[in-house]
């Protein structure tokens, strides 16, 4: 303590320069202080993260708008044919009772219940069925059934006039999404081009994943589940494509639905949906060939392959790859 007082008692000049000492030492502190603020550079790769995380969910709803516009489509065509079904099956039943009038006119006249058939309103001949009970039994027997069958087809195609403008907004919803996507996409492009190079190939996460993991001990616990891991692991390397599930590249819930259909399993398409294709178990009880989904929406999904890794496929740029399971927040596990 003494040889510390004796430091501060020195002369006026001292002191002041001491002081001075004193004022430089707080400013390069406070300039010190600066590169914690984020640089430049810095925001441009928090906004490029950016950028693809919101890209990703576009890409979700995409393909959830894709596989709602491919549902509708085949009911559609299913509706269609058989619509024509019963199209055929109305015209026969008229050629029979045409044959009908034409026997009666030629035996006599034709019955009025019968001109009805041919009349120039359809729904004028049914709405007077009444006059069924003028025929004989097989007669009667034979309009009810038209008239029942033209009822059908009617409702059918009011149905299907309903899916069409279901299928017309499904359609308009995956152009939507899809221009959603690119324009997201294309300005993370320009961004990442905004940078140095050094700090361009920096960006690239996959150091994170340059070694291969050290999965020995991994066992899955069945064998569709193990098909499944050997199928996702055999992509490895192949590129982000958005949109797509295999087999030459691949968005994250494409990969994950591509290697369960390797394995004879059908997942839904998006990520949010395969969250709950099974089971939910613990993040702690991950077994190789579960869904791991992230963040509260589930936007992102990729395939535990033991030993905390999972395979995934990251965003446009990085092809599929290891990583670790704790790489993204929200982690939610599921076993199909």
């Amino acid at each position: 303590m003494g040889s510390h007082r004796r430091l501060v008692q020195t002369s006026g000049f001292n002191r002041g320069a001491g002081a001075a000492l004193s004022v430089l030492a707080a400013a390069a502190a406070a300039l010190g202080a600066v590169p914690a603020v984020a640089a430049p550079s810095d925001d441009t790769r928090a906004e490029v993260d950016r950028l693809y995380e919101e890209a990703e969910h576009a890409t979700e709803a995409y393909n959830k708008a894709d596989e709602r516009a491919d549902s509708l489509r085949e009911e559609v065509s299913t509706a269609q044919d058989r619509m024509a079904r019963q199209q055929e099956r109305i015209n026969s039943m008229r050629e029979a009772l045409g044959s009908l009038a034409g026997a009666q006119y030629r035996s006599g006249g034709l019955d009025p219940s019968l001109a009805l058939l041919f009349s120039d309103d359809p729904d004028e001949y049914l709405d007077k069925a009444a006059v069924l009970d003028r025929i004989s039994a097989h007669q009667a027997g034979e309009l009810k059934d038209l008239q029942e069958a033209m009822r059908e087809l009617a409702q059918e195609r009011g149905e299907a006039a309903h899916k069409l403008g279901e299928l017309e907004k499904s359609r308009k919803a995956v152009a939507s999404h899809k221009r959603t996507v690119e324009r997201k996409l294309a300005r993370a492009r320009e961004l990442l081009n905004s940078l140095p190079s050094d700090e361009r190939a920096a960006y690239d996460r996959a150091s994170r994943s340059g070694r291969l993991p050290d999965l020995s001990g991994a066992v899955a616990p069945s064998g569709r589940a193990a098909a499944a891991v050997a199928a996702a692991q055999s992509a490895l390397g192949m590129p982000y494509v958005w949109g797509a599930n295999g087999p030459t590249g691949f968005d994250c819930s494409g990969l994950m639905q591509w290697a369960y259909a390797q394995a004879g399993v059908a997942l839904p398409r998006t990520s949010q949906a395969q969250r709950y294709a099974g089971r939910q178990v613990p993040l702690s009880q991950a077994m190789p060939g579960d869904l791991v989904t992230y963040r509260g929406d589930a936007s992102h999904v990729g395939m535990y392959v033991g030993n905390g890794q999972v395979v995934h496929a990251p965003y446009p740029g990085a092809p599929v790859r290891y990583d670790p399971v704790g790489m993204m927040p929200g982690a939610t596990v599921t076993r199909p």
